[in-house]
C-alpha cells in the first residue's frame, strides 16, 4: 500500500480516488493509470495535469458520442460517466495553467454537458431540478432506481469543497440508487455550477442550504417524508453535523470523515508559527509572509488558489479568518439525529476529528473505523469502496427501514 502514483501528494491522492471510482463505473484502471504515467513523464505538474486528464475526458467523450450516434446506448452511457470523471480530475490542475480563466470554464462545462448527458440517458432518467434558495436555485438531479415508484427512502448527497458532482455520483449517489433509494445530487453555495458559473461563495451556516432542500424534497410526493437522509464528503463532514443541528427532519445522516473545526486542515500545513502571527491580528506581516511562500513555490500557489476559490476572499489572514467560522462545536450538543462518521486511517485533512465529532454528539452516533490492512484508509476510503459502500449503507439501511414502521 505504500505505492505512489505522483511525488505531488495532491495528486496522489486524486489519481487514487479515480481509480476507486472505477468500482461504480466512473472509470477505466487502465486509462487512468497511462495518463498519470503520461503526466509524471511530462513533468508532474499542474499544467501537465490539467492537459493530460482534459485530453483523456474527450477521448473519451468523443468514443461516447459516436457509440450514441450508432445506437451504442450501453457503451455510450458507461464513456460519458467516464469522461465526465476525467474531466473533473483535470479541473484539480485548473489553477496551475497558463492563463487561467477560459480553459477551466471550458474543462468544467464539458464535465458538466457529459454528467447531464450520462444520468439523462439513465433508467430511468434523472430529472434536472432547481431547489428554490434566497432568490434564486441550487440545480441538481434527482435519481431514481429502475422501477421505483411511490415514495421512496432519499438520500441528500452533500458534496465536498471541490469535488466533481461525478465523484459525488460514484461515491454516494450511485450505491444508494442500487439499494432503491431516491438520491438527489445538488450544487450548494460555492460548489461546482455555483461556483464555477455564478460565483457564490461557501457559508458556514450550512442549515440555511440543507433545511430548503428537505423543503423541496417534502414537496414532492415520490420521496418518503419520514425516510430522507443525509451523507456529506469531505468537507462535507462538517456541513453535514452544522445542518443537522437546526434541520431536525433528516432520519439519519453519515459524515465521511467527520470534521469539527474545517480550518485545521489549513492549519496542519501552515504550522504553529504562521497560527501564531494570524492569531497575533497583524494582518500585514501575515498576508507578506503567505504570499513570499506562494510566489516561491508556484505548485503551492496552484494548491493555494484551489482551495481558497470557493471563499472568494482574496487575503489569506481574511480568508483564515473566514474560514475559522467553520467550527461545529458551538452547536454539536444540538444534534440529535443519528450521524454515522467514519474514521479513516492515514486522514490526512482532519486527523483525529472523526473521534472528536463523536465524543461531542449527545444523540445516537456510530464511528466507523477503517483501515489500511483493509485497503480501506485514506481521506473517504479512495480505494476501499465496496467495503464502505458495505458498512455504511447496512448502517443506513437499518435506520431508515426503523422509521418506516
Amino acid at each position: 500500500m505504500n505505492q505512489r502514483f505522483s511525488e505531488n501528494v495532491q495528486f496522489d491522492y486524486e489519481i487514487r480516488l479515480a481509480l476507486g471510482s472505477a468500482w461504480r463505473r466512473g472509470a477505466d484502471v487502465g486509462e487512468v493509470l497511462a495518463t498519470a504515467a503520461a503526466v509524471a513523464d511530462a513533468g508532474g505538474g499542474g499544467e501537465a495535469w490539467f492537459t493530460a486528464w482534459a485530453e483523456l475526458g474527450r477521448r473519451v467523450r468523443d468514443q461516447a458520442d459516436r457509440g450514441a450516434a450508432g445506437g451504442r446506448t450501453v457503451s455510450a452511457r458507461d464513456g460519458w460517466l467516464r469522461a465526465a470523471g476525467y474531466f473533473g480530475t483535470a479541473l484539480v490542475g485548473a489553477d496551475a495553467v497558463a492563463g487561467p480563466g477560459e480553459r477551466p470554464a471550458e474543462v468544467f462545462r464539458e464535465h458538466r454537458a457529459c454528467l447531464d448527458r450520462f444520468l439523462r440517458t439513465g433508467d430511468p432518467p434523472a430529472e434536472p431540478v432547481a431547489v428554490p434558495y434566497e432568490g434564486m436555485s441550487l440545480p441538481g438531479y434527482l435519481v431514481g432506481p429502475p422501477g421505483g415508484s411511490g415514495p421512496l427512502p432519499t438520500l441528500i448527497v452533500n458534496n465536498g469543497s471541490d469535488g466533481p458532482l461525478s465523484s459525488a455520483w460514484t461515491l454516494l449517489g450511485a450505491p444508494a440508487v442500487a439499494r432503491g433509494y431516491r438520491v438527489l445530487l445538488f450544487d450548494g453555495p460555492g460548489q461546482q455550477s455555483m461556483l464555477f458559473e455564478r460565483a457564490v461563495p461557501f457559508r458556514p451556516d450550512w442549515e440555511k442550504v440543507i433545511t430548503p432542500v428537505v423543503d423541496f424534497l417534502l414537496s414532492r410526493p415520490d420521496v418518503a417524508p419520514r425516510r430522507i437522509a443525509l451523507a456529506g464528503i469531505s468537507q462535507g463532514g462538517y456541513w453535514v453535523p452544522r445542518a443537522l443541528a437546526f434541520e431536525h427532519r433528516i432520519a439519519a445522516a453519515v459524515a465521511d470523515p467527520g470534521v469539527v473545526r474545517v480550518a485545521d486542515s489549513w492549519w496542519h500545513n501552515l504550522g504553529p508559527e504562521l497560527r501564531a502571527l494570524w492569531e497575533s491580528g497583524d494582518r500585514a506581516a501575515f498576508d507578506g509572509f503567505i504570499g513570499e511562500g506562494l510566489r516561491q513555490d508556484p505548485a503551492l500557489a496552484a494548491l493555494w488558489r484551489w482551495r481558497a476559490r470557493p471563499y472568494g476572499i482574496d487575503s489569506p489572514f481574511d480568508l483564515l479568518t473566514e474560514v475559522s467560522r467553520y467550527d461545529v462545536t458551538p452547536v454539536a450538543r444540538r444534534i440529535t439525529t443519528p450521524l454515522l462518521i467514519t474514521d479513516p486511517d492515514g486522514e490526512h485533512f482532519w486527523p483525529g476529528a472523526a473521534r472528536e465529532l463523536y465524543d461531542l454528539l449527545p444523540g445516537p452516533k456510530h464511528l466507523v473505523r477503517f483501515t489500511e490492512e483493509e485497503g480501506a484508509h485514506l481521506h473517504c476510503e479512495p480505494t476501499g469502496r465496496a467495503l464502505f459502500e458495505q458498512r455504511v449503507f447496512d448502517w443506513l439501511d437499518d435506520c431508515l427501514e426503523n422509521r418506516a414502521r
